[in-house]
């Protein structure tokens, strides 16, 4: 008498456990294209942009609609800052003149763009401070370039200390704050009438 051997089988994986690892996939891959093409989160960590944002304040930053327009003055950037600063982690500023300005600031810190004095209600005031006014006080704003400013301009290492910065540094536009649930909300751009918009 010989031995049979047991037919073999196959262990099927359930059906559930395909599904879930399907849909893992789909959100993991769904995440990145969004995250690489489309918006992208960014907590901010220090003071410079205060009263607008906070430190710790989470915002989702817009890196689609700039592949199809310009940046506007007033408008929140996320960048890279340039080697020169040291600090590899991204910076979060406003747009203060765009490509064809010319950004002067008085001894006051007054800003102006083409001779016309900005009107600035987000600028944080800190009470008894005086906004440090670098060397340089005239700055123009080339192609493809943005010169930008912090709006708690005695906290912030900004273009005044660093210059333009090429817009193929820039991350994306910030528009909304998510995080804390107080400060859910769209960030409003400015408008400046003296300047055309």
């Amino acid at each position: 008498m010989t031995d049979t051997p047991w037919p073999q089988t196959r262990r099927r994986v359930p059906g559930w456990l395909v599904d879930v690892v399907q849909t893992l996939a789909i959100t993991i891959l769904l995440f990145l294209g969004i995250q690489t093409f489309i918006a992208q989160p960014f907590q901010v960590e220090m003071e410079s942009m205060q009263q607008t944002l906070q430190s710790g304040q989470y915002v989702l930053v817009d890196k689609l609609t700039p592949r199809f327009g310009p940046y506007h003055r007033g408008d929140i950037v996320v960048f890279r800052p340039p080697a020169t600063v040291g600090r590899d982690a991204p910076f979060i500023k406003r747009v203060i003149g765009v490509p064809g300005d010319t950004v002067t600031m008085d001894e006051a810190g007054r800003v102006s763009v083409n001779g016309v004095a900005l009107d600035e209600p987000y600028v944080f005031i800190d009470q008894g401070a005086t906004v440090p006014v670098p060397d340089e006080h005239s700055w123009t704003v080339g192609d493809d370039q943005l010169f930008v400013l912090g709006d708690h301009r005695n906290r912030s290492d900004d273009s005044r200390v660093f210059g333009v910065i090429p817009v193929d540094r820039v991350v994306g536009r910030a528009f909304i704050s998510y995080w804390p649930p107080p400060d859910i909300g769209i960030l409003q751009t400015p408008i400046y009438p003296s300047l055309g918009g």
